[in-house]
């Protein structure tokens, strides 16, 4: 790599990182505060108006011309900027929500909000990243800032045992992936993606290749939840402070599929394999759609119910990806979108109505009877929420699935495609049978403490999931976001420019 010229593109550069240098500034600045001010009330709003900062860059960049910074280490604009407004959004929700959360259960420290940051900037990076290198550092800052927060509730033993088995998991996964990394430099001799199709001609090394894509796929696929590198996933989202587990189950996954499309996109498009990989993918997708609406059915505790549901929408994400066209990777990017939004919802509404003193882990499904008769507010959104899971129209989790789906049709592989439609049609019992028992079920059979706990809806709180609502009940009518995403595969939009 040639620095030569570094000074000459720093302020480009530092325009480009905007976001990311933003957040890692703002969130050393937030440790600063905080080790002489400790839990500050006003931490948690700091980092709020530094994602509102970055999230409204992003917007006005949506639609400018994607280049790359830092010496082609990262992308921006375009598709960089979409996915970057899914990341910022779910975190600055993800705050709002948290402050009066980790407040009542007496955990509102100051550097919970910095690790937030943190996070966030580690999963813009995984996102845009168009190096190999760039990549991992991503993925780990995101990592070891997420083990952090997964064990937040240091005096509760489920909470421990949910951090550890994510962090001895997670390391275990990381070793397939830097592996994976060293034999695509090897096979290809550059870490940047677009350069890898013309490196592995020039060398010849097939096997070796395929090799490094196989175990670098496991890296991912562990960070979306896909079967069957899905065990830890229940019990992480069992275990961690609900509305971290609503900003863990979104913003994680964007920012992880995000990255998985730019090396589909650039690393393997057009290669003479690309059938193998493509049905790989399917079969992926197909057995994580069926096995995570399965095992979602027996569950009766929500938490824990919505972890099996994230390892069946991370199924029907991969429906999009393994079509292998620009249809798909665009349907998988408003899927994102719109799953984000359902998610830090749902996870809202539960953190809410946390009864248990145990953040949900202990709380079942059928404590809430008739909940939604004493907080309407929370019963209509969360009826919302689980209509838009299932895949109901108008909602917009309607439009994410005809967005995955279509493009697989288009692409031969209908039966992936009917079957992704059964699975959701399975999803409906348990999505609805938690409007059952808010809706349908009397009061009178709440349990003692239920009937005790007063489930105040603070403002804020109240407001990010009106919000969240409001969007997925419009979003599905707005053609321009389901467009605007086609926009960054077609005519070279995503090519790096110079």
């Amino acid at each position: 790599m040639e620095l030569a010229g570094a000074y000459d593109t720093i302020w480009t550069d530092l325009l480009g990182g905007f976001s990311l240098i933003l957040l890692a500034v703002v969130g050393m600045v937030m440790v600063i505060w905080d080790a002489f001010k400790n839990d500050d009330p006003v931490l948690p709003w700091i980092g709020t108006a530094a994602l509102a900062v970055a999230l409204v860059w992003e917007v006005f960049h949506l639609g400018g011309t994607p280049t790359t910074a830092f010496y082609d280490l990262i992308r921006v604009g375009g598709f960089a900027s979409f996915i970057n407004i899914v990341v910022l959004g779910s975190g600055l929700f993800s705050i709002v929500l948290s402050v009066p959360y980790l407040r009542a259960i007496k955990h509102g420290y100051g550097e919970v909000y910095a690790l937030i940051l943190f996070a966030t900037a580690g999963m813009i990076l995984l996102g845009t990243a168009n190096n190999l290198i760039a990549i991992f550092v991503g993925l780990e800052t995101m990592s070891v800032a997420l083990y952090i927060l997964t064990g937040l509730v240091r005096e509760d033993e489920g909470a421990i045992e949910s951090a550890l088995k994510y962090f001895l998991l997670g390391a275990f996964s990381t070793g397939f992936f830097l592996y994976g990394i060293a034999l695509l430099y090897g096979a290809t001799g550059t870490m940047y993606l677009p350069e890898m199709a013309e490196g592995l001609a020039a060398r010849d090394a097939q096997l070796m290749f395929w090799a490094g894509v196989a175990l670098f796929l496991i890296g991912f696929l562990f960070k979306v939840s896909a079967v069957p590198f899905h065990m830890w996933t229940p019990d992480v989202y069992q275990g961690a402070p609900t509305t971290l587990t609503g900003f863990m189950s979104t913003a994680s996954k964007a920012a992880a599929f995000a990255s998985l499309i730019l090396v589909l996109f650039y690393a393997l498009e057009g290669l003479p394999e690309e059938e193998r990989w493509s049905l790989v993918l399917a079969v992926v997708a197909l057995v994580t759609m069926v096995l995570g609406n399965i095992l979602a059915l027996v569950q009766n505790n929500v938490k824990r119910m919505l972890a099996y549901s994230s390892i069946a929408h991370a199924g029907y994400i991969l429906v999009g990806l393994a079509a292998c066209t620009a249809d798909g990777y665009s349907g998988a990017l408003y899927y994102l979108l719109v799953y984000a939004l359902m998610n830090i919802g749902a996870f809202g509404v539960m953190a809410l109505l946390e009864w248990d003193g145990k953040e949900g882990r202990l709380q079942t499904i059928d404590s809430l009877a008739g909940i939604g008769f004493r907080k309407p507010l929370l019963g209509v959104t969360m009826g919302i929420f689980m209509f838009s899971l299932t895949g109901f129209p108008p909602f917009g989790g309607f439009f994410g699935k005809v967005a995955v789906f279509a493009p697989a049709i288009d692409a031969g592989l209908t039966w992936l495609a009917i079957l992704g439609v059964l699975a959701s049609v399975l999803s409906a019992y348990y999505y609805l049978r938690v409007l059952f028992v808010f809706w349908m079920r009397s009061p009178d059979e709440q349990e003692a403490p239920v009937k005790q706990a007063g489930f105040p809806v603070p403002k804020a709180s109240a407001a990010v999931i009106v919000a969240c609502a409001a969007l997925l009940v419009v979003i599905g009518f707005i053609p321009y976001i389901r467009e605007i995403t086609q926009v960054f595969f077609d005519s070279g939009a995503m090519a790096i420019l110079p």
